[in-house]
Order: C-alpha cells, then structure tokens, then sequence
C-alpha cells in the first residue's frame, strides 16, 4: 500500500512539473499574438519597398518606403528630395509626415494621407487630398 502512495505522489509531482514547463510556451504565444500585423499596400504586398511615382504632370521620382517608417523620395538623378515618416492605415490609405528641411511654406508637420488602390486595367494609383493623382509602380529596389 505504500508502494501504490509513494507511486500515485510521484504521478502527481510529475504532472504538476509538466505543467509549470508549459506555462513559458503560453506566455510567448501571446508575446507573438500581440505583435501587429503588417498592412499590406494596395497591391496586396508589404507596405516597405521601392516604387516609381509618375505625377499626372509626368515628372517622375523613387520612393523607398523603408521597414522602419521612414521614406526617402529621390529624383531621377538620385538627388533626395524628401524624407519623412510613413504610415500605411490600409490598403487604401497611405499617409506621410515630411520632414522639416523638406515642407513648404506654411506647411506645420501634420499628417496627409493619400486614397489608393488598384484600377480594373490594373493601374494603381494614389490621389492626394486636393485631387491630384499619381500612378504608382512597385520596382525592384
């Protein structure tokens, strides 16, 4: 009979280990969960990335959007000729603050955001909040 004590004690010991084991693996499940998603640009591919931007004038320019928030406009010569934050709300809404050096006159920082999306002749473009639109090109970076 002391055996069969000894025996059921040790089950019970054993199974309440497992169980302090497994409670780490549920905390960095949810450390994982409460990560954010990624929002995806109107083309269906992560925001970060290289595009070619054609105003409706034609002058073009390069836009990375980099990981970190950040983006960098240069013209075709490679000269920088904007920077600032960056913010995908969704797929349909892109917006940016510019940085200081780069803001017109009477500009005070806030954030613009531009509507986006993708035609049915699979043009995709972005148009800002006066109506001016652009075609948008995702190119290798």
């Amino acid at each position: 009979m002391k055996k069969l004590i000894l025996l059921a004690t040790a089950t019970v010991l054993a199974g309440c280990s497992q169980a302090a084991e497994k409670e780490p693996m549920a905390e960095a499940t949810e450390t994982t969960a409460a990560e954010p998603a990624m929002v995806m640009a109107a083309d269906g591919e992560p925001a970060p990335g290289m595009y070619r931007i054609t105003t409706g004038e034609g002058e073009v320019f390069t836009e990375e959007v980099k990981p970190d928030g950040t983006y960098v406009q240069t013209d075709a010569e490679g000269n920088v000729i904007e920077t600032g934050q960056w913010e995908q709300k969704s797929p349909e809404q892109y917006c940016t603050i510019v940085d200081e050096q780069y803001r017109e006159q009477g500009d005070a920082g806030e954030q613009k955001c531009n509507t986006e999306g993708i035609g049915e002749d699979g043009v995709w473009t972005s148009t800002n909040a006066e109506g001016q639109t652009a075609t948008v090109e995702r190119v290798e970076g």
